[in-house]
């Protein structure tokens, strides 16, 4: 039993000393703050002094406490105005300009069609071309398979009829043994007029 009163004794004595330094702190210093506020007040009420107005003063000189002073309404009209009038012209500047680039993509998207359509007409020609080469390598073909087929006796007076260029691009797509033969039934000036122009 003895032990369960000292300990009970403990916490009242920690809240009793707890409670004092409170009442220490409001009795030393909080009611004798408030007691000389309210004297203060009071005397400035007898002088005819505002305090809030001096207090008013007194912080407005401080840089982050000041005011922001009212500004002259008719001044701060006009600079509006100047604004105003400066963002307008911006604004018709930029429409101006927006303008001129719509004119211009108006004008490359025309110009891109033109491409287009040009570009559809060289594609169809180039068709027309491997179709017609496709042709000529067909008919080239069934011509050197003729000339094959001929006789060599038959062939060289052909060959010699021709222009030069037509009668070696024949003579070089011959198998080597009809061209041996052609050549042989040439005469001399020909073969030899042939077969040098072949080794260039």
């Amino acid at each position: 039993m003895k032990k369960t009163k000292q300990t009970e004794r403990v916490p009242k004595v920690e809240q009793e000393g707890k409670s004092s330094a409170f009442q220490k702190l409001l009795l030393w210093v909080l009611i004798p703050l408030l007691f000389t506020t309210a004297l203060v007040l009071i005397i400035a009420k007898f002088a005819d002094v505002n305090v809030f107005d001096k207090a008013k003063e007194l912080t407005g000189n401080l840089p982050f406490i000041a005011e922001k002073k009212e500004e002259d309404p008719i001044a701060g009209d006009l600079v509006l105005e100047e604004r105003v009038v400066t963002m307008q012209a911006e604004i018709q500047e930029k429409e101006a300009q927006l303008f001129k680039v719509q004119q211009d993509l108006d004008k490359s998207a025309t110009e891109n069609e033109k491409l287009l359509i040009e570009q559809e007409k060289l594609l169809d020609e180039i068709a027309v071309l491997v179709r017609d080469k496709d042709d000529s390598k067909r008919k080239f073909s069934d011509i050197v398979t003729t000339f094959e087929q001929m006789s060599a006796k038959s062939s060289a007076p052909v060959i010699t009829k021709m222009s030069d260029a037509e009668a070696i691009r024949i003579l070089t797509n011959l198998k080597s043994d009809t061209l041996a033969s052609i050549l042989e039934k040439m005469s001399p000036e020909d073969a030899a007029k042939y077969t040098t122009m072949m080794t260039k």
